[in-house]
């Protein structure tokens, strides 16, 4: 059973909205897509519908969801200067102890870049109103605090990749030779190795490295260069994919194994989880108070330390965090990270982590 919630747009009341009959079809193949189709007058725009829980594409079948319906509609606001911004924002209950500064603010960082930074400050949705004592001043240290938290974090990552990057590429190929990521016997779906395979040659054409074109001037056969160069030029999320897909689950847990992670499952997993944390931070997205659809396992019995207490949501930054840590510390166990992310947790006493 699915439930349809049809809102008003912000600035807009549902009186607003010409009512149209709306047939909802849910589709419960592999890819759980849904459509709409509408009917009545055939010059209006179609509604658009969204899910704020989870995309239908990662749903079960016969799972319930709330989709919310908003008219199509023509947008018509006009462009505001930076003082009008702030005048809204005031008006909204937000407290600004210097305007001045605010201003070079909004010159350098856009108001719906910040906004996901006020958003829980807000007591309602609808209006936008900012809950008493609510300051901009604060809102610039979660800016600030998750910008700093990302340049940690893909830091963080960088060396991750690099060493799985590594051992991935060592142990397939002792164990099948130069060109294992192009036997298609080694995959466990043909659909996604093919894709794989169409993302190398993509990568490939786009490397600027010497090496790889070193290689081309000197072989034609085969038509890609061996694991060793190809995949140092892959990207983290097909090296992600590429290691879900191999069917020799033995090296698979070689690889694992090497990094002291259990089950190759679950370095699938975080590999699945860290490449959407790292292209987070890689785009400039927003990652405190970030919700993730894909989460790392964190239930397996680990050989070195891990986590303690369970008292987290799962789809939070902190189990990733976890992840890095404890990856990090079987790569180098003088390493820093936690150190620093507890000195900036120091240093931005005002923002909970969350």
């Amino acid at each position: 059973m699915i439930r349809v919630v049809v809102s008003a747009e912000e600035g807009h009341k549902m009186e607003d909205y010409r009512p149209l009959f709306v047939s909802l079809t849910v589709n419960t193949n592999r890819k759980q897509q849904f459509s709409l189709k509408t009917f009545g007058q055939s010059r209006e725009k179609p509604y658009l519908c969204t899910n704020r829980t989870r995309h239908a594409s990662r749903r079960p079948a016969n799972q319930g969801g709330a989709f919310f319906l908003y008219r199509a509609m023509r947008y018509n606001k006009q462009p505001i200067s930076i003082n009008d911004q702030i005048a809204i924002l005031k008006g909204r209950g937000l407290i600004f102890a210097d305007e001045q500064n605010a201003q070079i603010v909004l010159e350098n960082i856009s108001y719906f870049r910040l906004a996901g930074y006020w958003r829980t400050m807000e007591q309602n949705i609808s209006t936008h109103l900012f809950r008493p004592g609510s300051r901009f001043e604060d809102v610039v240290a979660r800016y600030n605090f998750d910008s700093e938290l990302k340049t940690l974090i893909f830091a963080a990552i960088q060396q991750i990749e690099i060493s799985v990057r590594t051992r991935i590429i060592h142990f397939f190929s002792l164990a099948h030779g130069a060109f294992w990521f192009l036997d298609d016997t080694l995959a466990e779906d043909e659909d996604l190795f093919n894709e794989n395979l169409c993302y190398l040659r993509t990568e490939l054409s786009r490397s600027h490295d010497e090496f790889i074109a070193e290689h081309f001037r000197k072989y034609d056969e085969p038509d890609m260069p061996p694991a060793w160069k190809t995949l140092e030029v892959a990207s983290f999320g097909t090296l992600s994919k590429l290691y879900k897909n191999m069917n020799d689950n033995a090296v698979k847990k070689q690889v694992a194994r090497s990094f002291n992670i259990p089950q190759h499952k679950c370095l699938q997993s975080w590999l699945a989880t860290l490449t959407i944390v790292r292209n987070t931070c890689a785009h400039h997205a927003r990652l405190w108070n970030a919700h993730f659809s894909m989460v790392p396992r964190t239930n397996e019995r680990m050989r070195g330390n891990w986590i303690a207490n369970r008292h987290f949501s799962s789809d939070k930054l902190y189990p990733s965090l976890c992840c890095i840590a404890y990856w990090l510390n079987s790569i180098n166990p003088q390493n820093t990270f936690v150190q620093d992310f507890k000195s900036l947790l120091t240093k931005y006493p005002s923002v909970q982590p969350s």
